[in-house]
Order: structure tokens, then sequence, then C-alpha cells
């Protein structure tokens, strides 16, 4: 049984308790999108606000549809019934986790949720390091190592989890890596979870803007769940909006059936507003496929900036290529760390927080080991304090170099520099 809330909230309430009190807070804990809403989107919701009855347990039907048609353009086969949807993606991963026997594989550090709501669902965790390279799926030998060993100990690996691109270390899993990772899957019948909330916001490069990642559901077909939602893609975290795909096959029927009988007993459906949201979103007008190539380019700039201030910092940190994450390790400077009472991640996330106003998660929410000097930076919340502020950063070309933001990259820089001379 979880006894305490999540990390990531915890940690928000935290920092805007800190801000209450008076506090000049550099938000970097929390994995919002930092983006306003936009006007499209709104009109809809408002003119949706007499759907008041109850949805099909599944979602509408146009909804589903539109849904199906989001995944096929990205190269997936889906029909409406292989649609499930509900009030956000986090839900139908623990919907997921819940409906499928045996133990739940996990990358060691994955999103903070993950071995919380397999605990929830009376899963036991495997958890397998991820690779140097990248974050999200499991270091493939390790992997191996990891089922044949629970396998001998009388366990039961059920599912396992991957994330693309990954929160935290906000890395982007290559073909090569994942081709080994589902054919060990496919090995062991496992089923894989994709958890592809953040797939739309690849960073775009020099040669030219970013495109939907390859991931598991097209190298296992038969055996990969696809779970994904509006919250990142479109910074509608608050509505609550997410999508699972099943697969075309036995599996997939079978976890499907579970899936709408444990909806029906928990959230009976996407409120219908939502719904009229989810149909417009994922058909994918043009103004909005303008909208998130904008929000790629946001993200990329800021993280990328960020990823340079600590590596100049001497800290090890994986190139971003999505999302608005870093993870940062600060394990060459432990012996200087030391001197100051700082050994663990949780140390460096309290001394960050307490001498600079600067909000980080340690690595030890993610289930990296306790004693790393490791923590995520969530680059979102930059953006601006204002709407008009964030309107700006979305439409700049060079939004590291608006003030607001480069002000928070140069303390992040000055702060870093401070904490490894004074230690």
């Amino acid at each position: 049984m979880i006894a305490t809330p999540s990390a990531t909230l915890a940690a928000n309430e935290r920092v805007k308790e800190r801000i209450a009190a008076g506090h000049d807070v550099l938000h970097l804990a929390f994995g919002e999108a930092g983006l306003p809403v936009h006007p499209a989107v709104a009109d809809v919701l408002a003119g949706a606000v007499s759907r008041s009855g109850y949805p099909p347990v599944a979602g509408e039907p146009a909804a589903r549809s539109a849904c199906a048609g989001y995944f096929r353009r990205r190269g997936l086969t889906a029909g409406p019934e292989q649609v499930l949807l509900a009030p956000g993606s986090k839900a139908l991963l623990y919907a997921v986790l819940a409906a499928v026997p045996g133990d739940v594989v996990l990358p060691r550090p994955s999103w903070v949720s993950y071995a919380a709501q397999a605990a929830l669902a009376g899963k036991s965790v495997i958890d397998v390091p991820i690779p140097e390279h990248v974050g999200g799926v499991p270091e493939p030998r390790a992997l191996d190592d990891a089922l044949r060993a629970a396998v001998a100990a009388g366990r039961r690996p059920g599912s396992l989890v991957l994330t693309i691109p990954d929160n935290p270390t906000g890395t982007v899993a290559d073909v090569a890596t994942l081709q080994a990772v589902c054919e060990i899957a496919a090995r062991h019948a496992l089923l894989v979870i994709s958890d592809e909330i953040y797939a739309d916001l690849l960073h775009p490069s020099a040669a030219g803007p970013a495109s939907y990642p390859s991931g598991p559901a097209t190298l296992l077909p038969d055996r990969t769940v696809v779970t994904t939602g509006l919250s990142k893609r479109l910074a509608l975290g608050g509505w609550r909006i997410g999508v699972a795909l099943l697969p075309d096959s036995a599996v997939g029927r079978s976890v499907y059936s579970r899936l709408v009988a444990i909806a029906s007993e928990i959230w009976s459906a996407l409120p219908g507003p939502m719904q009229a949201v989810a149909e417009y979103a994922f058909s994918e007008p043009v103004e909005l496929r303008d909208h998130v190539a904008a929000s790629q380019r946001l993200h990329g700039a800021v993280a990328r900036a960020m990823h340079g201030v600590f590596v100049e910092a001497g800290a090890a940190c994986r190139p971003p290529g999505g999302a608005f994450y870093l993870y940062p390790d600060l394990e060459p400077h432990r012996p200087r760390l030391s001197h100051s009472g700082i050994s663990a991640g949780q140390d460096l996330a309290e001394a960050l927080l307490d001498r600079y106003d600067i909000g980080v998660l340690p690595g030890v929410a993610f289930g990296d080991h306790g004693d790393r000097l490791t923590f995520r930076v969530a680059t979102s919340l930059l953006y601006g304090g204002t709407d008009e502020q964030r309107r700006t950063a979305l439409e700049s070309p060079n939004p590291t170099r608006l003030p607001w933001i480069a002000a928070a990259i140069d303390r992040t820089c000055e702060s870093l520099s401070d904490l490894l001379l004074t230690s």
C-alpha cells in the first residue's frame, strides 16, 4: 500500500508553498508543459458544456475514430475498437498494470508513478538499469539476465513498461536498443506498455523538423499497448484526457475487455466535454500541428541550453532529444560535495532548494539508488509567469534570449558554480 503522495505532485505543492511564503523559487521540479491553451481548443471545450450525460465507457465513437486516425498517421494498425479514452493516461497506465497478470518490469530510473501504481495493483517490481546512452528502456543484456533470474526464483514477469521519450532523462530510445528489448520481451511473453505521452515533443534538429519516434508497437505489434494523451503535447495536464491503443491480437482483445471492466468501476467514462476536445485535438487540424511544432522548438531550445549549463558545471548528463527533462549526475563532484554533507541526491535537492530556491527532484524518486547524486530537471516552467510571456516564448525564434528565460538559465549556472565552490 502506498503511504505517501506522488513525489512530483508533492514537490510541486512544496514549491508553491515556498513561493506563497515570499521566496523567488526557480521551479524545475514539476513536469507541467508550461504553455497556454490554444484558443481553438478552448472554443471546443466551451461549445461542449452541455454534453453532461454519461458517454460510453470506452469513449464516444467519433472521439475513438479520431484517436485511431492519429495512431494510423504514425504508422500503427489502429481501429476505433482498439481505442479506449480515460481521464488521463495516468489512470490508463494503472488500469493496464492491474489488468495484466504477473510482475512489472521497469527501467531504473523511470517515472515516479510506475512503481507506485504497481504496488497499488498488488504487483512486485523487477527493476533493470538503463543503458549509459539513453533512458526509458532497460539495458538489453541486463533485462535478459534479470528476467531469467526472476523466473528461476519462481517469479512471473508479466509486463514491461517503456517510456518514449523518457521521463526523467529526456532521451529517446534508438531503434537498435528498442529492437533488442522487444526481442527479449517476446521471448519471455511480456506485454509491453509503451508510454508515449511525450512522443509528439521530439526536438527538431538542423536536419529538419521532428517526426514521431519509432516505438515498440511497430516492432512488437501483437504485444504492445500504447498510452498517450494531451497533457504534454497541448499543455492540457489539468484537463485529464488520455487514450490507450490496444493491439489487434488475442492478447490485446483480452486486455481491452479487462480494461473496459476496470474503467466502468473506477472512472465510468471520460467526461463528455473532454470527448469533444479529444475528437478535435486527435484529428490534428493544421492550427494544432503548427502549435505542436512551435512547442517542439521551444522545449528543445531551452532543454539544450540547460543541458549546456550542467555539462559546463562538470555533471554527467545525457543530451536531451525530446520532452523537457534533463537528468544530471554530479558524481564527478562527490569528494567536494561531501564536505558540505551532500552524499546523495536527496541531500543535493535539499541544498538547491534551501540555499538557492531552486526546486528539483532527486533521482531516488525515480527509483535510482539513494546514494547517487542524480536529480531530474524539468525546464518547462521557465517559459514565463504570464500567458503573454509564454506566448512570446512559443513564437520566438530565439527563446533562450528572452530576458526571463535567460535569467533563469544564468541563475542555474551561478547557483551550481556557487554550490560547487563553497562545498
